[in-house]
């Protein structure tokens, strides 16, 4: 199952003529394009989807979002392990 998972932007690059940012998941980071959010800058959340964030969330709902995503046990699913590192709410989940 592809899911759209909240993640946190850590750094926004140019490369060749798109946004990529850097976006923490827990405790893993991975790159995705920010084109779709071009108002989405470091330090915002946003809902990323096959590598694409497709919009920008507040720091509540991407809690709210990833609470309920690592109960039903899909992060680890996607190789988004929640027990290793931190949260969308900068909480260690260990």
């Amino acid at each position: 199952m592809c899911l759209a998972v909240p993640g946190m932007i850590l750094e926004v690059v140019e490369q060749a003529s798109n946004r990529v940012g850097t976006i923490q998941f827990g405790g893993i980071t991975r790159q995705a394009y920010l084109d779709f959010v071009p108002e989405a800058t470091v330090g915002d959340y946003v809902i990323v989807h096959v590598g694409f964030a497709i919009s920008r969330v507040d720091a509540d709902e991407a809690r709210r979002t990833y609470d309920i995503l690592e109960k039903m046990g899909l992060l680890a699913e996607e190789g988004l392990q929640p027990d290793e590192g931190l949260r969308p709410d900068g909480e260690g989940s260990q």
